[in-house]
């Protein structure tokens, strides 16, 4: 099993350097998988938010914008391809950093590490090639008029993102935001902050220009509430729970504030009677529901089965479902790890047993791995006997939990499959 990684005590990257929150507030790290605390993170608060934001916009307007805003994209290309060559660098590094702090499996944190860096090279590449792309000329049928497309950054952007995915959701966001010339403030997850922290000394070593990405941690309404209605941050970028986009889209309409939300799902996943493969369809649904302990916005957590294929489809699928390695996500082979928290972990146990309750059948699963006596881990789990009505089937669990129902005809199914908010 591999050694877990030092945890470097970090504060909040604010400006081009580091500082401790103004109130001084630190919030313990929580390795999931074994519930020891590991480390701990800076809890920033509104006067920390009004740092971040006074430090991107400085950045923004620099000499007119010319240091960021309105350099080339060939500049800023330059910037996130040396971030990208870092990344991979330490890759190794970061990967252990975000296991030990989300509970996923080493290899699929090196996956996403990968990601990581390939999505700063992609829009290094878009970066550049705007250079090329602006002034372009739009005929018109009057001579007088000379009309072109010019495309400018919109200013200083908030971006606010979850715990399942910790770096390579950031980086969705900070990548095409800095790619465009925006500058940035980055309030990651509470729950798993490390490797977006480590983003910061990143930009450091390649020497960003000050105040451009600006990295703040802490809980949500000490931290990211004061970003969604800051009066000085153009635009909102958050990837969270539909309860807390409602939120910050309130905020920030107060302003006419542009948002970006990325929210809440309960997809389905539709196997009809024709399907040529069986045990491909079924290791399909396991990805679909299983991969990343089910804690992914677009899990297909909704199976549809067509009723000639019903039973020997699960057969197979729990026959599956028993065989997954289940166990500290630093050790080989690992493919199911911890939940990311206490607080989830008695969520999607209560969903369990609320659909148990409501007349479900627990096909697999639902309970603790008897192996496992520490850690925040749930069995993937195979619900059936599910009607409409019940809370399995309308509310997003956020974990590996799968509810499964029969149908027959094909206009059932998409009736089915489109029956969610």
């Amino acid at each position: 099993m591999a050694a877990p990684p030092a945890i470097p005590r970090r504060g909040l990257f604010i400006g081009g350097g580091w500082r401790e929150p103004t109130l001084g507030r630190r919030i313990p790290v929580i390795n999931p998988a074994t519930e020891d605390t590991i480390g701990d993170i800076p809890a920033a608060t509104a006067e920390d938010v009004e740092l971040a934001v006074a430090a991107a916009r400085s950045a923004f307007l620099l000499d007119g914008g010319s240091r960021w805003a309105r350099a080339s994209g060939a500049t800023r290309a330059k910037y996130l391809n040396a971030i990208a060559t870092k990344i991979k660098e330490k890759i190794s590094y970061l990967a252990l950093l975000e296991t030990v702090d989300s509970g996923k499996p080493k290899d699929e944190a090196v996956a996403d590490m990968d990601d990581v860096a390939a999505c700063f090279e992609f829009y290094a590449g878009l970066a550049e090639a705007l250079d090329g792309k602006q002034h372009a000329p739009i005929s018109l049928p009057m001579e007088e008029f000379k009309t072109y497309v010019l495309k400018e950054p919109i200013g200083v952007v908030g971006l606010i993102t979850p715990w399942n995915y910790p770096l390579l959701m950031a980086t969705w966001k900070v990548a095409p935001a800095l790619a465009a010339g925006c500058t940035a403030v980055l309030k990651p997850s509470e729950l798993a902050s490390l490797t977006c922290l480590e983003l910061g000394a990143i930009c450091e070593e390649v020497g960003l220009p000050s105040g451009v990405l600006n990295i703040i941690t802490g809980l949500g309404p000490d931290a990211g509430a004061p970003i969604a209605s800051h009066p000085h941050v153009d635009k909102i970028a958050f990837t969270g729970s539909t309860a807390t986009g409602k939120t910050i889209m309130t905020a920030a309409a107060q302003m006419v504030k542009p948002v970006s939300l990325e929210l809440g799902g309960k997809s389905p996943l539709v196997i009809f009677d024709d399907v040529a493969d069986i045990d491909k369809a079924v290791e399909w649904a396991m990805f679909g529901c299983f991969f990343n302990s089910g804690q992914v916005c677009s899990a297909t957590s909704r199976l549809l089965l067509h009723e000639k294929i019903a039973e020997r489809f699960l057969d197979r699928l729990v026959e599956w479902a028993k065989n997954i390695k289940i166990s500290d996500p630093l050790e080989e082979g690992c493919r199911l790890g911890s939940v990311i928290s206490k607080g989830q972990y008695e969520k999607i146990k209560k969903f369990i047993s609320t659909a148990r309750s409501e007349g479900a059948t627990i096909l697999h699963g639902g309970d603790r791995p008897k192996h496992l006596g520490k850690g925040f881990f749930i069995e993937p789990t195979i619900i059936t006997d599910v009607s409409t009505s019940m809370q399995i089937w309308r509310e997003e669990v956020f974990g590996p939990v799968i509810c499964v129902k029969v149908f027959k005809t094909e206009s059932e199914a998409v009736e089915l499959a489109n029956d969610t908010q």
